[in-house]
């Protein structure tokens, strides 16, 4: 006899920070036929999606598309960019920051790597002060995690790009943007980011496959004089064939579907929207957990993520159970702790496809898992949550409801 326990009624929550939730519209674009990708009908659709990159990076740039995970993004803008024994300079801000590191020592290059307590985003007075302590310009890269999806802190890479310049040192500037693009305000060119790395599966609303470079003009002159090893990876063979719409191997042709129905969903909605809408969403959340008296991981108000939120739990108090949970009495996946933080925070993603009444099932999850889970709480979050969403709802719906009365 089969289990009805293994048959939930009802929706998934899919709460994690990544992959996101994947729109209806984006998954039928996905679940077409695939193409001759040496066709014209495929060189037309090549171009579109990389003139549509090109806008959520805000930048007039190259930008290449690799078939692979944000981890081939960071490695790719690594090998183009750099040589053997070459000394890096990046920020201690989480998981994902940790992991850059080890890739970057993987591939034979040397990390200083500024200390953190993964509670503050990347501190700009010290990049400063090491910047301005190399007279002999042996740091060749500053790489920085723009937001860092283990504990939702967003380092102010405009900040960054300014000590750079004060410091009037020829360091190229690397800034992974895998949970923030098309979630948070970024700006490639304005903010003098040499490379930008990303991914598919949160802002930008697909499945995981797809990853991204930005790349400034001084990126391209390094990367002809650099010796890392290289082939995959290689901006010289992609370029070229880009610029007609192609790629040098087989492309994933149909993510490249969805990617081009994601972009039009963005491009509708507008992007300042697209950011506001996680700003406010992110701020609700935040009001929840102060509202259930628990503790933001994020210790500084200006460091806030809007794509997602970590929730540092009670001491003696597993995030996992609580997650456990959550999972089993209400088939809802929240975020992992990771690394220095496994079994401390739990996070709760509101990325991507993601509105008001969503992030209202998310919280009230929550808070029924709470009590259950047996974790030290005050009633209450999810309801100053939707307080602050009706305070907040768009006036002109409103003042039109009050007029038809």
């Amino acid at each position: 006899m089969i289990s009805l326990d293994s048959h939930p009624s009802g929706r998934h929550f899919l709460q994690i920070p990544g992959p996101t939730n994947v729109p209806d519209r984006v998954l039928r674009a996905i679940d077409r036929p695939t193409i001759d990708h040496r066709g014209p009908e495929f060189a037309a659709l090549g171009k579109a999606v990389i003139a549509g990159m090109k806008k959520i990076f805000r930048t007039e740039a190259d930008v290449v598309i690799y078939p692979a995970s944000g981890t081939g993004a960071c490695e790719a803008a690594l090998v183009n960019t750099l040589s053997p024994g070459d000394r890096l300079l990046m920020a201690e801000t989480g998981q994902f920051a940790t992991l850059w590191k080890r890739i970057a020592e993987r591939l034979g290059l040397v990390v200083e790597f500024l200390p953190g307590d993964w509670r503050h985003a990347a501190d700009c007075a010290a990049i400063a002060e090491r910047l301005e302590r190399d007279r002999e310009h042996a740091l060749k890269a500053v790489c920085i995690v723009h937001n860092d999806t283990s504990t939702g802190l967003v380092s102010d890479i405009a900040g960054i790009r300014r000590v750079i310049e004060g410091a009037g040192h020829p360091a190229l500037f690397l800034v992974d943007t895998v949970s923030s693009l098309a979630c948070i305000d970024y700006r490639h060119d304005e903010w003098g980011v040499d490379v930008t790395v990303s991914g598919s599966q949160k802002g930008l609303m697909l499945p995981a496959g797809l990853s991204f470079n930005a790349i400034s003009g001084k990126a391209i002159a390094a990367a002809k004089n650099t010796r890392l090893a290289r082939s995959y990876w290689d901006w010289g063979e992609m370029l070229p064939i880009n610029a007609s719409g192609y790629f040098p191997y087989t492309p994933a042709t149909n993510l490249l579907y969805g990617l081009h129905e994601a972009l039009e969903m963005l491009f509708a909605e507008g992007l300042e929207h697209v950011f506001a809408r996680h700003d406010r969403l992110a701020e609700a959340t935040r009001r929840a957990v102060r509202g259930w008296g628990l503790e933001l991981l994020c210790a500084e108000d200006s460091q806030h993520s809007s794509a997602l939120t970590a929730v540092l739990m009670p001491e003696g108090h597993s995030a996992d159970a609580l997650r456990k949970v959550v999972l089993e009495q209400f088939n809802m996946s929240l975020g992992q702790g990771l690394g220095k933080v496994t079994g401390k925070v739990f996070r709760i993603g509101h990325l991507g496809y993601f509105n008001e009444l969503m992030l209202c099932g998310t919280l009230c999850g929550v808070e029924m898992g709470l009590p259950l889970a047996r974790v030290p709480h005050r009633k209450g979050g999810a309801q100053a949550a939707l307080d602050y969403l009706v305070q907040t709802a768009k006036r002109g719906v409103a003042e039109a409801a009050w007029r038809d009365k």
